[in-house]
């Protein structure tokens, strides 16, 4: 079945002037089964540049936060995992593209999830755009290029600290991830309530 990503904003939620956007800032895999000892962070690279980011991207209409959050990450990293429910965090920042603009256009407002992934696919709908790197957490803050992504970073430390880095989990089946195919994609995300 083929996984497609969404384009274009004309499901784009917006809040005043800002975009809403969702994402899993702190893709977090349980690598050696310890997570005080051996705690690992996706980024995904950038495209057109040569930094490290953490997926994200708009959060659209038909969706909930969560489901956003879930569909970015399959979309920009191929990543299939626990999520938990507790937003870790709202940030404000500006996007990529308008970060050195004066007006109001291109601020974005951002909502993040702490994810234990699960499942890493072979073929995932923006791998040509975005390529994924597992690293540590000190390499992490040294990647992140702006000071709110060291913030979300650490408020997933603080979050999987404070919860002994148990996920507990609960299925639901995100059926948003998929609008455009005529075939919907149907993925098992587990929340924590």
């Amino acid at each position: 079945m083929d996984l497609i990503a969404r384009t274009g904003r004309h499901r784009q939620r917006y809040d005043e002037h800002f975009r809403l956007v969702a994402g899993l800032k702190q893709s977090v895999e349980n690598r050696g089964g310890d997570w005080s000892n051996r705690l690992e962070v996706l980024m995904i690279s950038s495209p057109n540049r040569h930094d490290l980011v953490f997926p994200k991207g708009g959060w659209e209409t038909d969706e909930s936060v969560c489901e956003a959050a879930c569909r970015e990450a399959l979309e920009e990293a191929g990543v299939k995992g626990i999520i938990s429910e507790t937003i870790l965090g709202i940030w404000e920042f500006r996007s990529k593209s308008r970060e050195n603009s004066c007006n109001l256009e291109g601020v974005c407002r951002g909502y993040m999830f702490a994810m234990e992934v699960t499942e890493e696919l072979e073929w995932w709908p923006e791998q040509s755009c975005h390529q994924r790197r597992w690293v540590d957490v000190r390499e992490s803050m040294q990647l992140c290029r702006y000071e709110w992504m060291r913030e979300a970073l650490d408020a997933c430390i603080r979050f999987l600290s404070s919860r002994n880095a148990a996920l507990s989990t609960t299925k639901c089946v995100d059926n948003a991830i998929d609008a455009y195919s005529s075939s919907m994609v149907k993925l098992e995300v587990s929340y924590v309530p």
